[in-house]
């Protein structure tokens, strides 16, 4: 298994490999923390949880579906034939001038470019020759171990800039964790903001008030896309055909969280942060504070350890706002992940870590399980440690010129139908 060693020289898209499409990001990142820098983590390993339910039915979490691809096989022979038809063809023109004049010089770069070329076609087809899916049941979970025994899991979201990156953006992507459906108290969202902004604060702290709403709403109507605005852009739907009673009911509730959601997006729009800092209070320690320059800020924004029996069940908040001195070299969003796995491990030291852009969300609400039956599918831990899922977007061009729907790798080359994601 793979170990984190130097995690702030490294840029966190180099921590994974791709083990099929689960989560909806760019950086949708579900992996065991390193053991090395915290062992206490070692203890709650999923591969030992697993082992602990060995006394139950052994079902499979998931299947590895070996994808034909005789066409392409044929096709990419063709087109290596071709291209090493063209290199001989080169290097014969280039010997073949015996005791004349040297070939021109544009004749040995064409020579130059088609080898390199070649080569970088060879290595890319290796990596497709052979294609695999992996197919996930969460459902066998529940069978398999207990909701006591599922690993903790720590959700990181990473923002910057709260101009371009607008804390509405962000607020999305964590009621969308806060929602999934997971033990609400093996989950803990922190959220890393460089820009150090209390606009941002400001945001996460009305989002936990909606998030006490909205989160029953989604469970108890079996909302798929629990990010609010992607959900209210289109009319009432339900996870499942309802009753002629229940459908009333759905519709009343559903216009009353639109009303919710429109309200919460109308404080955070206005909320400006001179006045939020002149109120003091919570944010008084954002004053004086620069983007570039300010002292460490942690704040827990909801803490489910101390909820009482009648509060609302969603995931613990935790807001962080590492130091930054102009004077040292912030390593960006590795120092920034750096930082929130050692918060993380003082405060909830889960062994597992998700990590999402804060432009990002969950299209799926059982996202984590899914991750789970690859994390824990397995008879050998060495198989997996990362899981991570391919970005889409939502709300792109019908023709899709610039290729951010992948349509050709998910449904052509994958031969598996895409879901609607972002």
């Amino acid at each position: 298994m793979t170990q984190r060693e130097q995690l702030s020289s490294l840029d966190p898209l180099e921590w994974t490999s791709e083990c099929g499409p689960l989560l909806q990001s760019s950086c949708g990142t579900m992996h065991v923390h390193n053991f090395i820098d915290y062992p206490s983590r070692f203890s709650t390993c999923p591969f030992q949880l697993a082992t602990m339910a060995s006394t139950k039915k052994k079902l499979q979490l998931q299947e590895r579906v070996p994808l034909g691809r005789t066409a392409w096989k044929l096709a990419d022979l063709a087109v290596l034939s071709l291209l090493l038809a063209l290199l001989g063809h080169r290097a014969a023109s280039v010997l073949g001038s015996g005791g004349g004049p040297p070939p021109p010089w544009h004749w040995l770069a064409a020579l130059a470019c088609e080898a390199w070329f070649t080569l970088m076609w060879l290595l890319n087809m290796n990596a497709k020759w052979s294609p695999v899916r992996f197919d996930t049941f969460p459902e066998r979970l529940a069978e398999r171990i207990d909701d006591d025994e599922l690993p903790a899991v720590d959700m990181f979201v990473t923002t910057a800039d709260p101009e371009l990156e607008p804390p509405l953006v962000t607020v999305n992507t964590v009621l969308s964790l806060l929602a999934v459906d997971y033990p609400a108290h093996k989950l803990a969202c922190y959220v890393s903001d460089d820009g150090c902004s209390p606009a941002t604060c400001y945001a996460l702290r009305e989002a936990v008030e909606f998030a006490r709403l909205w989160v029953p709403f989604c469970r108890r109507h079996g909302v798929g896309v629990r990010a609010p605005s992607v959900y209210f852009s289109s009319g009432p739907e339900r996870g499942s055909s309802p009753a002629d009673d229940e459908e009333a009911e759905f519709l009343r509730d559903w216009a009353a969280m639109n009303s919710e959601y429109e309200k919460l997006v109308t404080r955070i729009e206005n909320a400006d942060e001179a006045s939020l800092v002149r109120q003091g209070g919570e944010f008084a320690e954002f004053l004086g504070a620069e983007r570039k320059n300010h002292p460490t800020i942690i704040k827990v924004l909801w803490d489910i350890s101390k909820t009482t029996s009648g509060d609302v069940g969603f995931p613990s908040l935790i807001y962080v706002a590492r130091e930054k001195n102009p004077r040292y070299h912030h390593h960006f969003k590795a120092g920034a992940m750096n930082v929130l796995t050692r918060v993380s491990a003082v405060l909830t030291n889960a062994p597992i870590m998700l990590n999402v852009d804060c432009d990002m969300f969950a299209n799926n609400p059982k996202v984590i399980l899914h991750a789970m039956c690859l994390l824990m599918g397995f008879d050998d831990e060495v198989h997996s440690g990362f899981v991570q899922a391919p970005q889409k977007f939502y709300g792109a061009l019908k023709d899709d010129p610039f290729g951010n729907q992948m349509e050709v790798k998910l449904k052509v080359q994958m031969q598996k139908q895409s879901v609607d994601t972002n």
